[in-house]
């Protein structure tokens, strides 16, 4: 399994919300290419990089910030955050990116992405599937929609998608645990799909809890900042 440490960007800062709730923000670190540069150094191989400004603006804001966490660490970076257009993701691509994560777009316009995976490769496409109760979340998690977690990644593999983030949103930046249950059922009923686990992973035990389920990835944010997992007792997963 994969260890992903997330930065999320507001005004080229690192930041965690909690929920997904801009109001409910807090700030770690005012250089994110610092932030990474110690994750690279402890290890580290791969970053979760989340354009929340662009997530707002429904277009990429904080290329930059991109550009040079790539130039200056050899970390395999997905980015996510306001790609809704095929020249959006190109941009991330020529900023950088290894690979970038299609959001609220993936649910609203189906069409577009399975484009996409055409275009660029199911390898460089990650379907993000943010999921409050069992039913996936769209507009920056505002709003319910209608699918469930289950026919969106199924109905997604079947366009020749093979990797998913898989967050619960109702857990995302609140140290309370990874959401097991789920994502054992998912691995059950579709093991064909790469699945990467997202919010709520709290301690090293988690870890451990989303290993032994079978997942492919985890992605970590508040609790490395918090120190609730520290990057040593990640050591021997990376």
């Amino acid at each position: 399994m994969e260890i992903i440490p997330a930065i999320d960007l507001i005004n080229g800062q690192c930041v965690r919300l909690t929920e997904g709730d801009f109001t409910q923000q807090t700030t770690y670190d005012s250089d994110p290419l610092a932030v990474a540069q110690r994750f690279e150094a402890a290890g580290v191989k791969r970053l979760h990089l989340v354009d929340l400004d662009g997530a707002r603006a429904r277009q990429p804001v904080n290329l930059p910030v991109l550009e040079r966490i790539a130039r200056h660490t050899s970390l395999h970076i997905d980015f996510g955050g306001g790609l809704q257009s095929e020249e959006a993701v190109r941009q991330a691509f020529d900023a950088g990116a290894r690979q970038i994560t299609a959001g609220s777009i993936a649910v609203r316009e189906p069409e577009t992405v399975s484009g996409w995976l055409t275009t660029f490769g199911a390898g460089r496409i990650i379907i993000g599937a943010d999921y409050r109760d069992n039913y996936i979340s769209i507009n920056a998690w505002a709003e319910q929609s209608e699918r469930t977690l289950r026919e969106f990644v199924e109905n997604y593999l079947a366009a020749g998608a093979t990797t998913f983030i898989c967050t619960d949103v109702s857990k995302d930046g609140k140290l309370q645990g990874p959401s097991l249950d789920t994502y054992t059922e998912l691995r059950q009923q579709l093991p064909a799909a790469e699945l990467i686990a997202s919010g709520g992973v709290t301690t090293i035990a988690d870890v451990e809890a989303l290993a032994a389920v079978g997942m492919h990835g985890a992605i970590i944010g508040k609790a490395i900042y918090e120190g609730t997992i520290t990057l040593e007792q990640l050591r021997p997963w990376l």
